[in-house]
């Protein structure tokens, strides 16, 4: 991707996020020095610890289909507080930008909804009732940490202004790479996870401790990562996520092709299938779901069709269904 280069007397009066300019002193960096009073400051903390502890917390639990915490895409910064570290998936100015409109649903999605549709992708589960508890926290905490920044209502993706061009660019010119992936792209994918990743991530991808899974299931049969309808489980979009966060606090470090490797070889392990029809709650109990495409469906041989590759090629075997 290309470069802009700054004039030296610049510096020091922006900051280039992505490719978009925003004045330094506007651009926070961290969660809000404290909590906003009573009722409000409660459910500020109440979505905090959902974030962190999301498919354990007594009120989302059971919403979630595997073994991830929203923190684990939407990482912790350096004030400890999840979705304040600066790469993508940052939830600093995600609030300014909402409601907006969502090609994928073609609807105006809230803050809400777009939550809900990482539980069906991402935490491979179910949505959450819009006027629970849990949903209304989690809305909170992500509103707070926009405090102070202008609203700019996004009318191309439900994204955070911080990371819309970032995921946009990042999406189109990963897509370019990973259309010309072959089966060595997918052994030096292999390679590199092996030596850059699976000391946190496992070797089969299972985790290890507090660090994700990124496939596979457990011993009981349940999926430990994302589905096939998530954005990391798109070749260019998990790419661009990877260059930008990892290893963990050395994003940027990786090239363009390292970051299309690994995504290339952990994309191409199994996952579950995404029906969206499967993840729908019956409406007396969720309402309607705020979308006009309702029928939509994925699998990893699916997501690496979309880019014209076969999943048997590139593996080099015919283990993916």
């Amino acid at each position: 991707m290309k470069s802009i280069q700054l004039k030296p007397s610049l510096l020091s009066a922006v900051l280039l996020l992505g490719g978009g300019f925003y004045a330094a002193n506007a651009v926070p960096t961290s969660a809000p020095k404290s909590y906003p009073d009573g009722e409000v400051g409660r459910m500020v903390k109440l979505g905090e610890a959902i974030m962190n502890e999301t498919d354990t917390h007594p009120l989302t639990k059971e919403y979630v289909g595997n073994k991830l915490k929203c923190k684990n895409c939407h990482l912790q910064g350096s004030d400890g507080k999840p979705g304040t570290a600066s790469g993508i998936a940052t939830w600093i100015g995600t609030a300014t930008a909402f409601p907006a409109y969502s090609k994928r649903e073609k609807s105006v999605q809230t803050l809400q909804d777009r939550s809900n549709n990482c539980f069906m992708r991402s935490m491979n589960g179910k949505r959450i009732p819009v006027d629970s508890e849990a949903s209304v926290a989690m809305a909170t905490y992500i509103t707070w940490l926009s405090t102070g920044m202008p609203i700019k209502q996004n009318t191309k993706m439900p994204c955070s202004p911080m990371n819309s061009d970032r995921w946009m660019g990042g999406a189109k010119h990963f897509a370019k790479i990973q259309k010309k992936a072959t089966h060595a792209n997918y052994v030096s994918g292999q390679k590199l996870y092996d030596t850059k990743c699976a000391s946190c991530h496992g070797m089969n991808g299972e985790g290890m401790g507090t660090f994700p899974p990124l496939w596979g299931q457990d011993k009981h049969g349940q999926w430990l990562a994302y589905n096939t309808g998530a954005g990391m489980s798109k070749l260019n979009k998990g790419a661009a996520w990877v260059k930008s966060n990892m290893p963990l606090g050395q994003g940027g470090t990786l090239s363009d092709q390292e970051a299309a490797d690994i995504m290339l070889y952990v994309d191409a392990q199994p996952h579950a299938d995404f029906n969206l029809e499967d993840r729908l709650p019956p409406k007396v109990e969720m309402g309607v779901y705020n979308s006009k495409v309702l029928k939509e469906q994925h699998s990893v041989r699916s997501n690496f069709k979309a880019f014209g590759l076969d999943i048997d090629t590139i593996r080099g075997d015919h283990a993916i269904k």
